[in-house]
């Protein structure tokens, strides 16, 4: 009997129930409404599917992140390893090829002003910036947290890396990305705040036709200029134009499609669990997650509400010839910003197609974000 009941004890004592405590609890609840947003509601399920299934996972059985040093045998748990690929940048950069192969430059070439709109959105990381550090952040965590406010996760995990912040590269990835499901919700309310009835309904004429040589000299141009300029931007501007030439030069076709398919959702797959992850109680149920939340929508929305206003300046010096709205396309959450510029115009007039025309902002935000984080690796020597 004695050895039963020693048999039974040891097998209890191996359950998750007797070595999680509430915060776990906490955290798994947090999972499995992450869950129903991504199935029952269509929240970017490929992103949110897997960061939420790495939260369960990893408050269930926190050990599927122990580090290999800290292992007994010297084997680290199996998300420890795909998390050192966010630390070291190789799953940000790779998803920015994704993205690149996977996204037409075309209505940012066609109409250039685009650029501008882009660049006004970024206003929201430099504001959220300077509120971090009146917050009581240093000022590399608060460059790391305010690029939430780009709504572009790759971009927030690759700064916060090679910031140095890998304690808050948790709550930060999961802040970037849940916002970036949640722009349907959040953008809305703010761009009908800023425009009128009139401006909403403002139809935008016909794009020009784009050659393929301008769409090929693109991604080139563009890598030289930035990279010369800011050349800590090159794993991420340096990956997003490769994607896009390899999409758009017309003899790597295998490669492009690789690049938006296979490579794409092994990245996601991998990037996606090993956030989630990240997210233990122990270490996401903290007062400084609660700011970065904070801190994050308030990027967020300052940044889509400075696109929307730099539109309506536009819009006026044109005459009328830009719908403020595609301003606020100008975050890099791509093609989800472009789609809510749509479908807010449309409700004004169905007959308003502004997907095009929002897509300009939106990839040039991308850029924007990219930019943007190689401006805070400069100021900080990384």
């Amino acid at each position: 009997m004695s050895n039963i009941a020693e048999t039974i004890g040891n097998f209890l004592g191996q359950t998750a129930f007797s070595n999680l405590y509430w915060g776990n609890y906490v955290m798994i609840g947090v999972a499995c409404v992450f869950l129903y947003l991504a199935i029952k509601k269509g929240y970017e399920p490929l992103l949110l599917v897997p960061i939420a299934f790495g939260m369960l996972l990893v408050n269930i059985y926190p050990d599927i992140m122990l580090a290999a040093e800290d292992a007994e045998n010297g084997v680290g748990g199996l998300l420890h390893y795909f998390y050192l690929l966010d630390e070291w940048s190789i799953l940000p950069s790779l998803i920015f090829m994704g993205v690149g192969a996977m996204t037409d430059f075309r209505p940012l070439i066609a109409n250039p002003i685009s650029f501008l709109l882009g660049a006004a959105a970024q206003i929201g990381i430099f504001s959220a910036y300077f509120l971090a550090i009146l917050m009581g952040f240093d000022g590399s965590a608060a460059a790391a947290i305010s690029i939430i406010g780009g709504a572009d996760g790759p971009t927030s995990i690759f700064l916060a890396g090679k910031l140095g912040q890998t304690d808050l590269m948790g709550p930060i990835a999961v802040a970037a990305y849940t916002y970036m499901s949640l722009v349907p919700i959040i953008q809305p309310p703010i761009m009908k705040l800023f425009t009128t009835k009139k401006e909403r309904s403002i139809k935008m004429g016909q794009l020009r036709e784009v050659s393929q040589l301008e769409a090929i000299l693109f991604p080139i141009v563009v890598t030289i200029v930035v990279c010369l300029i800011l050349p800590t931007t090159a794993p991420l501007v340096g990956m997003l134009m490769l994607g896009n030439l390899f999409r758009e030069c017309g003899v790597t076709k295998q490669l492009s499609e690789t690049a938006q398919n296979a490579l794409m959702y092994i990245v996601v797959i991998l990037l996606g669990t090993s956030v989630g992850a990240s997210t233990s109680a122990e270490n996401f149920l903290k007062m400084t997650t609660i700011k970065i939340v904070v801190l994050g929508v308030v990027a967020f929305a300052l940044g889509t509400a400075a696109g929307v206003l730099f539109g309506k300046l536009l819009c006026r010096i044109t005459h009328g010839k830009i719908n403020p709205l595609i301003g606020s396309a100008g975050v890099s959450a791509v093609p989800m910003a472009a789609r809510v510029s749509q479908k807010v115009g449309a409700e004004e007039d169905p007959t308003n197609f502004l997907l095009m025309h929002a897509m300009g902002p939106n990839v040039a935000g991308v850029i924007g974000t990219a930019v943007a984080a190689g401006v805070f690796m400069a100021v900080f020597g990384v």
